[in-house]
C-alpha cells in the first residue's frame, strides 16, 4: 500500500482521477507536478496540502507561488524542480501520468531514487523499455501498470507461471471510427476524433485511440512490462470496453479481467496491490449487460497498428522515432495543419528515414526523439 505519493501530471485526466483515489483511501499526497496549469494546481494544493508542487513552466510557477503563499507548500519550477519533486524523501511511489516522452527523465530519476512507479505514461517504456526495465531490476523497485489493459493483464497473470502463457490479448474499443473505410477517414474532423465512445481522456490519448496508435503503443509497453515478444501479443476489438484484456494459457484456458470503464479502478489497484480496497466507483451491472462483441482490428485502414508492430520487431531506437513523429503529427492535426490520415502517413515517413540504433543508451533515446521531431516538421513543411 502506498504511503506517500508523488503525482507526475496531476492536473491532467489521470492525475485528477488519482487524487480522487487518494481522497478515498486517505493516501498522503507528498508532491504534485504539472506543466503550466497554475489555477488547477492551486486548487489541488489547497485540497491535498502537498509538501511540494512543481510546474515546468517557470512563469506559471511564479504565479502559483504568489497564489499559495498562505500555504505551507513549497513551489518548485523548471526541470530541476520536477526532479526535486519526484525524488522527495517522503514519497515511496511516483505515479507518472504525463503524456509523451516528457515523462521519461523524471521517471528515471524517481527509479534511481528508489521509488516504486505506477506507470500511466506508456511512452516511457515505448521509447526506452530496455533501459527502464534494467534500471527497475538494479534498484529493486516495483513497476505497477495503470493503463486498464495492462492492469488487466497484470491481474490475469497473478499466481500463474510465465512459461504457461500462450499469448496476451489486448482489447481495443476501436475508437470513434470503428468500421470506417479509408475514404471516410479522409473527412474526419478534429471534433469527431476527440469524441471517444467510452473513455474520458486527454486530447493526445484520445486522438491516438482514434488512429489506433494508442493500441500500438500498448503492444510495445506490454512487451516490456511482461517480458513477451510482439509475436505473442494479439489485439481484439471489443467496443463495450468491459473486458479490459485477457491472457491465454497453453492449455487453452483464457483469463479475462472485467470492470466498468472507470480509470480510477486500475489506478487504485496500482497504489494498493496486493490489497483491494472498497470504493464508490462504478461497478458492472450484469442485469443491463446484454452482449459483448469482438472482432479483428483493421490493420489496412488503421495503419498505425502496422507501424507499431514494425517498430516492436525492429526494437532499438525505432519505437522512439515512431513515438516522436506521432506526437508531432497529433499536434499538427489538432492545429488543423494536417488531415486525420496524415497523422499515420507522417509517422511512417519519419520511420522510413530513421537509421535504427539497436543498442541505445539514454542519450541516444533523447537524440532520437529530438531529431525525429525535427524531421517530422520538415517533412510536413515540405508538403508530403
Amino acid at each position: 500500500m502506498t504511503k506517500g505519493l508523488c503525482i507526475l501530471g496531476s492536473t491532467g485526466s489521470i492525475g485528477s482521477q488519482t487524487l480522487d483515489v487518494c481522497e478515498n483511501l486517505k493516501i498522503n499526497v507528498v508532491s504534485l507536478i504539472a506543466n503550466s496549469n497554475a489555477k488547477v494546481m492551486e486548487d489541488q494544493i489547497r485540497r491535498f496540502k502537498p509538501k511540494v508542487a512543481a510546474l515546468l513552466d517557470e512563469k506559471a510557477a511564479d504565479t502559483l507561488k504568489l497564489a499559495v503563499k498562505d500555504t505551507n507548500t513549497k513551489i518548485l519550477k523548471g526541470e530541476a524542480g520536477i526532479i526535486e519533486a519526484v525524488t522527495h524523501k517522503e514519497a515511496d511511489t511516483v505515479l507518472t501520468s504525463v503524456v509523451g516522452i516528457a515523462g521519461l527523465l523524471p521517471t528515471v530519476a524517481a527509479i534511481e531514487a528508489g521509488k516504486n512507479i505506477a506507470l500511466s505514461n506508456k511512452e516511457t517504456l515505448v521509447t526506452a523499455g530496455s533501459l527502464i526495465t534494467k534500471l527497475v531490476k538494479e534498484k529493486g523497485v516495483q513497476l505497477f501498470p495503470v493503463d486498464s489493459e495492462h492492469s488487466a493483464i497484470f491481474q490475469c497473470l497473478a499466481g500463474n507461471r510465465e512459461r504457461d502463457v500462450s499469448k496476451i490479448i489486448l482489447t481495443a474499443s476501436g475508437g470513434p471510427f470503428r468500421g470506417y473505410s479509408k475514404e471516410q477517414l479522409e473527412s474526419v474532423t478534429i471534433e469527431q476524433a476527440l469524441n471517444h465512445p467510452n473513455w474520458s481522456m486527454g486530447s493526445k490519448i484520445t486522438i491516438d485511440s482514434a488512429t489506433m496508435m494508442n493500441k500500438g503503443l500498448e503492444v510495445i509497453e506490454a512487451m516490456w512490462l511482461f517480458d513477451v515478444p510482439a509475436s505473442k501479443i494479439d489485439i481484439v476489438v471489443h467496443p463495450e470496453s468491459i473486458i479490459h484484456s485477457m491472457v491465454e494459457y497453453k492449455d487453452g484456458s483464457v483469463m479475462a479481467q472485467l470492470g466498468a470503464p472507470d480509470m480510477r479502478i486500475p489506478i487504485q489497484l496500482a497504489l494498493t496491490w496486493p490489497a483491494r480496497m472498497e470504493n464508490s466507483f462504478r461497478k458492472l451491472d450484469f442485469d443491463s449487460l446484454t452482449t459483448l462483441n469482438f472482432s479483428k482490428p483493421d490493420f489496412e485502414t488503421f495503419g498505425a497498428l502496422k507501424l507499431a508492430f514494425k517498430a516492436a520487431k525492429a526494437g532499438g531506437t525505432l519505437p522512439c522515432a515512431m513515438n516522436a513523429a506521432n506526437e508531432v503529427a497529433v499536434e499538427l492535426f489538432l492545429q488543423g495543419k494536417i488531415t486525420f490520415p496524415q497523422i499515420t502517413k507522417l509517422t511512417s515517413e519519419v520511420m522510413k528515414n530513421h537509421l535504427v540504433n539497436t543498442k541505445p543508451v539514454l542519450n541516444d533515446i533523447i537524440d532520437t526523439d529530438r531529431e525525429s521531431r525535427i524531421l517530422a516538421r520538415s517533412i510536413c513543411n515540405g508538403g508530403f
